[in-house]
């Protein structure tokens, strides 16, 4: 079968399209047939191998894949593996797709969906009426995010991207205004987007300055979710007695921990935005597919924000 395989780590050039043995599936498992498979910002962190956990070489990349098990659809969470033709998964990790529901948006409420449920419902508990910041706004999770807390209640919501056309993207989606995130004003921006007060909630996943700037715009009991750092730079630490002496909250979300309960906190949610989705209530923004053979090419495009949506490979071209 054809694979991307990474043999040293590194920047989007280490991924190498290569044949390899087809999967053989242990006690449990089946074999599917592999249709898309999702591509993360996740992914790229985890080619150069600093994402939060440690990867071994050699290594396929892809932690979802959607596909085929004797003709019934399904998507599922890999860990690794997923940017091949063919993989061998657990049946207990398989998720029906309902008719209704594309394979490329089935892809983006896998992870991105559930992780933007999670910030909202999980992290952040946003109530109606309450202000909502969501950074990368035009990516995968923040698209589904803005649309979910204009869904759910939210007073007002402001979107950041990097390009005007993302930021039109953020309001068509539901946004009441955009700004730029790369500003030198970003904390007064974000007031100033919020009628001239602090925001109550900030979904943030880039890292540097911008952590920063928004969590100096964070009200009084606001909280701020932080589930990625796309800019590779960490943030300024996090002054506990500064949190205090404003009621703020800093909440950490990775979504492998809710697989310690996947009925309740993988399942059920899933369920819920499949229902949405079907229902013509919520619109995965589907980006950019990319044959598997231009893997380097959509890991360079993620990386230089190019990309907007759910970023898929397909495995059959």
């Amino acid at each position: 079968m054809r694979a991307i395989r990474i043999e040293t780590f590194g920047g989007p050039e280490v991924l190498q399209l290569t044949d390899l043995p087809d999967p053989t599936p242990t006690d449990g498992q089946v074999v599917v047939d592999v249709t898309l498979a999702g591509v993360n910002y996740a992914d790229t962190h985890q080619a150069e191998n600093s994402y939060l956990s440690a990867q071994t070489l050699p290594l396929v990349p892809g932690t979802e894949v959607a596909g085929t098990v004797d003709g019934r659809r399904v998507v599922a969470l890999t860990g690794t593996g997923g940017y091949a033709e063919r993989i061998a998964l657990a049946a207990d990790q398989l998720v029906d797709v309902p008719d209704d529901v594309t394979d490329a948006q089935a892809l983006a409420l896998l992870v991105q969906g559930l992780t933007a449920w999670h910030l909202l419902r999980t992290s952040t508990h946003m109530a109606e009426g309450e202000s909502v910041l969501v950074h990368a706004a035009a990516g995968g999770v923040g698209s589904l995010a803005v649309q979910l807390a204009r869904r759910w209640g939210a007073g007002r919501i402001i979107a950041s991207a990097s390009t005007e056309e993302k930021r039109q993207l953020a309001i068509d989606l539901g946004a009441d205004v955009a700004i730029d995130p790369a500003s030198a004003t970003l904390k007064a921006d974000v007031e100033a987007a919020n009628d001239g007060r602090k925001v109550d909630v900030v979904l943030e996943m880039t890292g540097g300055t911008v952590t920063d700037q928004s969590l100096a715009a964070l009200a009084p009991f606001g909280r701020l979710a932080f589930f990625g750092m796309a800019s590779r730079t960490p943030p300024s630490p996090v002054d506990l007695a500064g949190l205090m002496s404003r009621s703020r909250t800093v909440a950490g979300f990775w979504l492998i921990h809710c697989y310690a309960d996947p009925r309740g906190m993988i399942a059920a949610p899933l369920g819920e935005l499949f229902d949405m989705v079907a229902a013509g209530d919520l619109q995965p923004v589907v980006g950019p597919s990319y044959a598997l053979g231009d893997a380097p090419q959509a890991h360079q495009d993620m990386r230089d924000r190019r990309t907007t949506g759910k970023v898929t490979l397909d495995v059959r071209a």
